[in-house]
């Protein structure tokens, strides 16, 4: 097999960077510099729930790959799975480089009135876990070790590109997709999150987003990518398929609402009662979907199906994901109840079945983030805290960003597709789409 200078240059990457952490020397904790509080700071039983915690966000990657990897025709079952599944290896490396500096970094942006507000972290902050050690942070993780905080937050880093797979399966070159990812979480991704998540952060500071588990951060910015990935990839030459294996749906499912929980009662950094609550909620809101999907499918004439099922399951977990912390349980039931008619709606929308989204990513992902970033402006709970509760002024606030956000990464992904695609082509040989990507990209396949 021919071996291209793409391999090339990727492999020597991989060499710089391994090279790079032998002979990187970090300092590790600076406990006199105020930024970190002292080791008795910890608390054991937040530890020990962060480290749960974050393994279940982990397993949400494999899940989605049986979960994507099911939904699609049989020749290319492999090479959908592989592109959730690489994830962990791609993005937990630039993580540690310099995604985790870009994200949760000292903020880089601009100051009105003396006040700062931030856009992108300084990459010089933490570069391969620099100043990432065992004390707590005082402002981002009181209670933990800095070093858990940052491995947590890794794994949403991480899921956020597997999840935009979806819309250009069984049609994209393997390669292309890994510098995409690259770009995607370096440029769209790492300021997305630190704009919400990072103390100093615009969407934070000055527009009081509230975003609990990842809805904006994660969901809107993988949907809105996806759509225009579709777009940008363009129609598959043969759009109609049948899933090669539901029980993998099924299966994923499951692995995603377990991983969930992590996910979203994880995203409180504590063993508390908002991390409990947030369980509750996640589950209550995906059951409500998922029912509410099938009976909705059956109104209008579809079938009562096991896919229904999974993906309406899947778009509760998207919807109450960015409100988990801050609504109750009952208003949980109404926010999947809302998104799983909405997703549903726009999944079965002619003009949007124009677009060959593949495994249907933006009308749920996208639209499930969207659904639940405005119905946790309206519910959350605190005092002039959401719409219902006397705080119109954040409603505004939350519809300003939700336009802000979806230009951004709408318009930012698609010109980092357009780059993507003049350094290495995005799309297979017609030939290689009709073999499959399985045996085309990987020489591999279901026997």
């Amino acid at each position: 097999m021919k071996v291209g200078l793409k391999w090339i240059v990727s492999f020597s990457v991989i060499t710089l960077v391994a090279f790079g952490g032998l002979f990187w020397s970090p300092i590790v904790d600076f406990p006199n510099t105020g930024e970190f509080l002292s080791e008795d700071k910890i608390v054991g039983a937040d530890v020990a729930w962060i480290l749960a915690a974050a393994g279940l966000v982990l397993l949400m990657t494999p899940g989605l790959s049986f979960f994507y990897g099911g939904m699609v025709g049989k020749k290319n079952v492999i090479s959908t799975m592989l592109q959730s599944f690489i994830a962990l290896g791609v993005i937990s490396i630039l993580w540690v480089v310099v995604g985790f500096s870009l994200s949760f970094g000292d903020s880089l942006g601009f100051e009105v009135d003396g006040v700062h507000y931030g856009i992108i972290g300084n990459p010089l902050s933490y570069p391969f876990f620099s100043r990432v050690g065992v004390l707590p942070h005082k402002a981002m993780a009181s209670t933990i070790p800095f070093v858990l905080f940052a491995l947590f937050q890794m794994k949403f880093a991480v899921i956020t590109p597997a999840l935009i797979t979806g819309s250009f399966a069984e049609r994209v070159r393997f390669i292309s997709y890994l510098l995409f990812m690259v770009l995607f979480s370096i440029f769209i991704y790492t300021p997305l999150c630190h704009m919400v998540w990072h103390p100093d952060g615009l969407l934070n500071k000055y527009f009081g987003i509230k975003d609990f588990a990842g809805g904006t951060v994660v969901h809107m910015s993988a949907g809105f990518a996806a759509l225009a990935g579709a777009m940008v990839l363009g129609n598959r030459k043969n759009p109609h398929h049948e899933p090669s294996n539901i029980p993998y749906v099924l299966l994923g499912t499951g692995m995603l609402w377990f991983g969930w929980f992590g996910f979203n009662a994880g995203s409180a950094l504590s063993a508390n009662a908002s991390a409990a609550m947030a369980f509750g909620t996640t589950t209550i809101a995906s059951a409500s979907a998922m029912m509410t999907w099938i009976f909705f499918d059956r109104i209008n004439g579809r079938s009562v199906s096991a896919l229904g099922a999974c993906i309406g399951a899947v778009v509760g977990l998207v919807a109450i994901t960015p409100g988990c912390g801050f609504v109750s349980i009952p208003e949980s039931l109404f926010i999947g109840f809302a998104a799983a008619i909405v997703s549903n709606l726009m999944m079965n929308w002619k003009a949007l079945k124009k677009i060959d989204d593949t495994l249907d990513v933006f009308a749920c992902h996208g639209v499930g983030g969207i659904m639940g970033m405005i119905l946790t402006a309206v519910f959350a709970h605190g005092e002039n805290a959401s719409l219902l509760h006397g705080g119109i002024e954040v409603f505004a606030h939350h519809m300003i960003a939700l336009a802000l956000v979806s230009v951004f990464t709408f318009f930012g992904s698609l010109l980092l597709y357009k780059i993507t695609d003049s350094i290495i082509t995005l799309r297979v040989s017609e030939e290689a789409e009709s073999m499959g990507l399985d045996l085309s990209q990987h020489e591999e396949s279901l026997k």
